[in-house]
């Protein structure tokens, strides 16, 4: 099966938890100053503004960058935490609801020296880019990067015909979320590939 570049129509579908689910399985892509790095994405968590007590927080702590989530599903939304560590987030849906689909980890398959030189890295290990912030160094997504759709030329998703089967996923609550309450902390609303070793090492 041929290499399909994902649509913007795939991000503005209704259900975030649908989005994070698919997005498993297909391939993020980056072009940083005309250097390609790509990566199977084995591990993605949702965002969903109704019910969901950390994406309200995030909303109102975060109030002018948050506008950022209220366009039409397929932007970038990245932002920094601990003043270090870049998430790359897309918005879904529209404008009129600010949802998510956060991608945690990647198995790199493309560009791969290039992930290791931003890494400051000798040799593949896990660490590589399990995990959010040292998925986006190695891809080398930025803040600077946010507002883009995700169908241009700096990043974009494929589809390489991988079906992801469900008793091939494991759903469970997301990281890092205890201070929005244990409502929203135990929502399982991450995703992950069963049997990859690159899913980040967070329980």
């Amino acid at each position: 099966m041929p290499h399909i570049k994902l649509p913007a129509e795939f991000f503005q579908r209704p259900d975030p938890l649908q989005i994070a689910r698919d997005l498993l399985g297909k391939h993020l892509y980056t072009n940083i100053d005309g250097v390609v790095t790509a990566g199977r994405i084995v591990e993605t968590e949702a965002y969903r503004h109704e019910g969901d007590h950390s994406l309200t927080l995030h909303l109102q702590r975060k109030r002018q960058q948050a506008r950022g989530l209220h366009v039409a599903g397929g932007h970038t939304y990245i932002y920094t935490v601990y003043n270090r560590y870049a998430l790359f987030n897309i918005a879904t849906y529209d404008a009129a609801h600010p949802d998510a689909v956060l991608v945690r980890a990647i198995e790199p398959t493309i560009g791969i020296d290039e992930m290791l030189r931003r890494r400051g890295m000798a040799e593949v290990k896990r660490s590589l880019t399990a995990g959010p912030g040292v998925m986006s160094q190695a891809l080398g997504i930025t803040p600077a990067l946010t507002g883009q759709l995700v169908t241009g030329e700096a990043i974009w998703f494929e589809d390489h015909g991988e079906a992801v089967a469900a008793a091939d996923v494991v759903a469970s609550a997301r990281v890092g979320l205890e201070y929005a309450g244990a409502e929203a902390a135990g929502l399982p609303w991450r995703f992950r590939l069963k049997d990859s070793k690159w899913t980040s090492p967070a329980k």
